[in-house]
C-alpha cells in the first residue's frame, strides 16, 4: 500500500489510504485497515513513508488554524514605487484601517512607525521562490474577490477564517524602466521583472470594485482618502479606479509583449500588438470646431527617448490645437533631416520654405522668402542650437547677442511682399533656447507657441488609420548619403548642381504628392504639392521660383509618366539645370532624350518618396 498526506481538512491532517484490495471487502474491513494504519503510526516514534517520491516524517501533523489579524476595515498594500506611501498609510490608519503588506513595503511601513500586518501572518506560508510566490493564496484573494452581497461567498470566508479587504493599493515591478534603461537589461533580468502577483491582485480588486477599491497611481492617494472620509458609496468613483487599474495592467502587459517579441527571431510586424496611449491633453476641438479631440502620447518601448513633437516642452503661448500638432510635427520632421543649420517654414503640413546656412538668421530670412504669403501664419522650425557651432570661448562672450539677434529677427521681420506686415507665426520649434532668446520671443506675442523638441530617432514604426484598421510601415528615413544619384543624361551635373539636387530631393520627401521642389544654393525656391497630376505641381513650383529657376535643381517625388509636351519638357524649357527623379517609368528613355535635347542633367535615385 501507499500512504500520502494531502491538504489538511481539519486541524489534524487526515491520512489517506491507497491500497489494492478485492472489491468484495466490506466497509467494516476497510475501516479496520484505516484504524490499523493509525495504530502503526502511533506505535513507533517515526518511520519512512513512501509518498510518491517524497520522504516525510510519519507523525501526527497538526496545522494551526489561520490567524485572523483582520480589522473591521482592511487595506492590502504592495508597492514597487513607494512614492507618498507615508501619506497613504497614515491617512488609512487615522480612518481605522488595518494595513496588510508584503516584503519591502511592509519593511518601509515599519521603519516609518506604522503598524502593519505582514501577509505571511494571513497565509501562514512564507514568501518563497525568490519572491515569486507571496500573495498568490486563498487567504489573500478570497478576501479580495468575495462578493459581499452573496451569502455563500461570505459563509465560505467565515468557514475558512478569511477576512475581507476593502482596499487594494498595488503598483508593479518596474519592468518598463528596466528594459528601456540606457544600460540595457539581460533577458533573464527582464523576465524576473515581469510581475505576476501584482497584476493578479489588481485585476481581482478591479473585478470586484463594487466592494473593493483599487488604486494603482500614487497621484490618486489624496482623492482616495477624501473619498474614504466621506464614507460614500459612489460607484462611478469605484468604476473609474477599476478602469484605471485594468488600463494599468493592459499597458504593462503591452510592454512585456513588445519586449518579448523583440527577443524572438520573428518578423518585424508581429501577428498582433497593442499601442499604449496616455492622454496628454484635451484639445479645444479637432481639425474643425465641430469635432471633439484629444492628444495622446505613445508609451511604447520603441518610443522611449525617441524624440518628436509629442514629447516637446512648451515654453510659451496658447495651448496646442489639433492642427498645431500636425503642422509642428511636419516642420520638425523635415528640419531634422538636414545636417547643416537649417530653417523650415511649414503651412498645412507642407514645407513652403527651406534654407540651410551657417548663419541661422540668413537661413530664416531665405526660408520665409521662398513663399512669404504661405509663411504668414505658419510654423517655423530650426534644427540646431544657435550656439551649437560656436567654441566655448565664443559661446561665453557672444552667444547671448546671437540668440537675441535671431529672436529679434523672428519677432520684427516684415513680409517680403510689402515690407510692412510683421510676420505672424503659430509656432516656433527648436532644439533649445537661451533665456534671453526666450524672453525676446515671448515679447512677439502672448499666443506664439514656443516648443523645445528632441530629434526623432530613426527606425520607428509608422502607423496610419483607415476605416476599420491600421496601416503599418517603416518610417521613410533614407537620406541622400544613402542613395546613389545615377547620371542618365549626356550632360553630367556639376558638383554644385548635384548638391542642389540632393537638397531638393531631401525637401521633396516632405511635400505632399504629387510633389515638385525647385532649389538652388541650399535654398528652396518653389514647390508644388498635392496636385492630382505632376504637370500642375511643376507649374506651381516654377511660378513660385520665378526668375531664379534658371540653373536650379528640380526634384520629383516619383517618376515622370510622360516627358514630351509634359512635365519634363516644361521643366527643361523653364531653364532648370538638373532634374532628380526615381526613374522606373516605361517611358524613362523619353525623359532622358528630352533632357539631352535641352542639355539638362538628369539623375535617377531609384527611390520614390510618395507622401499621401
Amino acid at each position: 500500500m501507499m500512504l500520502t498526506f494531502g491538504p489538511p481538512t481539519t486541524t489534524t491532517a487526515a491520512a489517506v489510504l491507497s491500497r489494492t484490495s478485492p472489491a468484495t471487502h466490506s466497509f467494516t474491513s476497510f475501516q479496520r485497515n484505516i484504524n490499523f494504519c493509525f495504530q502503526q503510526i502511533e506505535g513507533y516514534s517515526s518511520f519512512t513513508l513512501n509518498c510518491y517520491r517524497n520522504k516525510a516524517m510519519a507523525e501526527t501533523v497538526t496545522t494551526a488554524s489561520p490567524t485572523t489579524p483582520y480589522g473591521s476595515k482592511n487595506a492590502l498594500i504592495s508597492l514597487s514605487d513607494k512614492k507618498n506611501l507615508d501619506l497613504l498609510a497614515n491617512g488609512l490608519q487615522e480612518l481605522g484601517y488595518t494595513i496588510v503588506s508584503t516584503g519591502g513595503t511592509a519593511s518601509a511601513l515599519e521603519k516609518s512607525g506604522i503598524s502593519v500586518t505582514k501577509v505571511e501572518e494571513l497565509t501562514n506560508f512564507p514568501e518563497m521562490l525568490d519572491g515569486r510566490v507571496k500573495t498568490l493564496h486563498p487567504n489573500v484573494h478570497g478576501g479580495i474577490l468575495a462578493r459581499r452581497d452573496q451569502r455563500h461567498h461570505m459563509e465560505a470566508l467565515e468557514k475558512h477564517s478569511i477576512g475581507t479587504f476593502e482596499l487594494v493599493v498595488v503598483n508593479l515591478y518596474p519592468f518598463y524602466a528596466k528594459v528601456s534603461s540606457a544600460n540595457g537589461v539581460t533577458f533573464d533580468d527582464g523576465i524576473e521583472n515581469i510581475d505576476i502577483g501584482g497584476p493578479t491582485m489588481i485585476r481581482a480588486a478591479a473585478k470586484n470594485h463594487k466592494d473593493v477599491l483599487v488604486v494603482v497611481d500614487s497621484e490618486d492617494y489624496p482623492v482616495l482618502l477624501e473619498f474614504l472620509k466621506g464614507n460614500k458609496d459612489d460607484q462611478q468613483f469605484r468604476r473609474k479606479l477599476a478602469w484605471k487599474a485594468f488600463q494599468h495592467c493592459a499597458a504593462y502587459d503591452s510592454a512585456v509583449s513588445e519586449w518579448l517579441w523583440k527577443q524572438t527571431e520573428g518578423d518585424k510586424f508581429s501577428p498582433s500588438f497593442t499601442v499604449p496611449l496616455t492622454l496628454k491633453s484635451s484639445l479645444r476641438y479637432g481639425e474643425n470646431p465641430h469635432q471633439k479631440a484629444a492628444f495622446y502620447t505613445d508609451s511604447s518601448l520603441s518610443e522611449v527617448n525617441g524624440g518628436g513633437i509629442a514629447t516637446a516642452i512648451q515654453h510659451h503661448g496658447k495651448e496646442m490645437s489639433y492642427n498645431n500638432y500636425l503642422d509642428a510635427d511636419a516642420a520638425w520632421n523635415c528640419v531634422c533631416e538636414f545636417e547643416k543649420p537649417t530653417c523650415v517654414v511649414v503651412k498645412h503640413t507642407n514645407p513652403c520654405g527651406v534654407a540651410s546656412r551657417d548663419n541661422l538668421i540668413e537661413a530664416y530670412r531665405l526660408a520665409v522668402k521662398a513663399d512669404p504669403v504661405s509663411a504668414f501664419g505658419g510654423i517655423v522650425a530650426f534644427n540646431t542650437e544657435v550656439d551649437g557651432y560656436l567654441s566655448l570661448l565664443v559661446f561665453i562672450l557672444t552667444i547671448t547677442f546671437v540668440l537675441k539677434a535671431l529672436a529679434k529677427d523672428i519677432r520684427e521681420f516684415r513680409s517680403p511682399t510689402d515690407g510692412e506686415t510683421r510676420m505672424f507665426y503659430e509656432i516656433v520649434v527648436a532644439p533649445s533656447y537661451s533665456e534671453r532668446g526666450l524672453e525676446i520671443l515671448r515679447g512677439k506675442s502672448k499666443t506664439l507657441r514656443i516648443l523645445e523638441a528632441k530629434k526623432n530617432s530613426r527606425g520607428k514604426l509608422s502607423l496610419r488609420q483607415v476605416g476599420g484598421g491600421w496601416l503599418a510601415q517603416d518610417s521613410d528615413d533614407l537620406t541622400p548619403e544613402e542613395i546613389n544619384f545615377d547620371v542618365k543624361s549626356k550632360k553630367a551635373p556639376e558638383e554644385s548642381e548635384l548638391s542642389d539636387a540632393k537638397f531638393a530631393w531631401l525637401c521633396v520627401k516632405h511635400v505632399k504628392s504629387n510633389a515638385i521642389v525647385i532649389a538652388k544654393n541650399n535654398c528652396m525656391l518653389g514647390m508644388g504639392s498635392g496636385q492630382p497630376n505632376r504637370v500642375d505641381s511643376l507649374r506651381i513650383a516654377v511660378r513660385k521660383a520665378g526668375d531664379e529657376v534658371k540653373g536650379a535643381a528640380l526634384a520629383s517625388d516619383a517618376f515622370f509618366p510622360f516627358a514630351w509636351n509634359d512635365a519634363v519638357e516644361e521643366a527643361c524649357q523653364s531653364g532648370i539645370g538638373v532634374i532628380a527623379e526615381p526613374g522606373g517609368s516605361i517611358r524613362d528613355n523619353d525623359a532622358i532624350d528630352c533632357c539631352d535635347k535641352y542639355n539638362v542633367s538628369l539623375v535617377f535615385t531609384g527611390v520614390r518618396h510618395f507622401r499621401h
